[in-house]
């Protein structure tokens, strides 16, 4: 059977909003293909964080490892897709997953957006307590994504999601696209690009079906 690959990265383009007061993204075509010039080369600009991307422990760790020395391994393997679009905008705890979460998952991405913002910034948005990271990471857990632009509140300033992950040693990736996901199991496919004292990379991220097609949850 056909196992198929489904995008979940964001397109980046110069108005693709970003968290406020980030750097946003553009694209400078420096070289243009011509007589005299043989192709076409751009300089881009964009934060690290822009679109999907993977945070470095560097990001909310003075003394974290940078983008480049980061493992592969929590980017690349099984994964579960659960929806959580019914929590709303509040912290998803536990209890939100009870009887949803297979109990050997090992990489969690959950859905949060019913559609996601692609043409505004969410002030507000769904994230996951450090109760359910924990969770994760007692059975094993190698990396928890959402649909949000952070696993934490906008307006927080103690990130306890965040260094509930750092805690327990867990990756991080942030900004996926879900619309078009169901609920079940996956192969996640988000290898970071490996950049030297970066806190954080865009990833072009994807979900491959698995043999027989993903399995349903609940």
């Amino acid at each position: 059977m056909t196992r198929h690959l489904i995008d979940i990265s964001q397109t980046l383009h110069p108005a693709l909003p970003v968290w406020p007061g980030d750097t946003a993204f553009s694209a400078e075509r420096t070289w243009a293909l011509s007589e005299d010039c043989p192709v076409n080369v751009s300089r881009l600009t964009l934060s690290t964080h822009t679109g999907a991307h993977a945070d470095a422990p560097l990001h909310y760790d003075a003394g974290g490892a940078d983008m480049a020395a980061v493992g592969l391994l929590p980017y690349l393997g099984p994964a579960q897709v659960i929806d959580v679009t019914a929590c709303g905008v509040r912290r998803i705890t536990p209890a939100d997953l009870a009887g949803r979460l297979f109990p050997d998952t090992v990489r969690l991405i959950l859905r949060t957006f019913a559609r996601f913002p692609h043409d505004r910034w969410p002030e507000a948005f769904a994230t996951p307590s450090p109760e359910l990271i924990d969770l994760l990471a007692g059975q094993g857990g190698l990396l928890i994504g959402v649909d949000a632009p952070s696993l934490d509140p906008e307006t927080s300033k103690e990130l306890p999601a965040h260094h509930a992950v750092a805690h327990r040693g867990l990756a991080i990736l942030e900004g996926l696209v879900l619309d078009d996901v169901a609920e079940g199991r996956y192969e996640l496919i988000a290898l970071p690009l490996k950049l030297a004292g970066a806190d954080a990379s865009p990833v072009r991220a994807v979900l491959r079906t698995l043999d027989g097609g993903q399995e349903d949850v609940g």
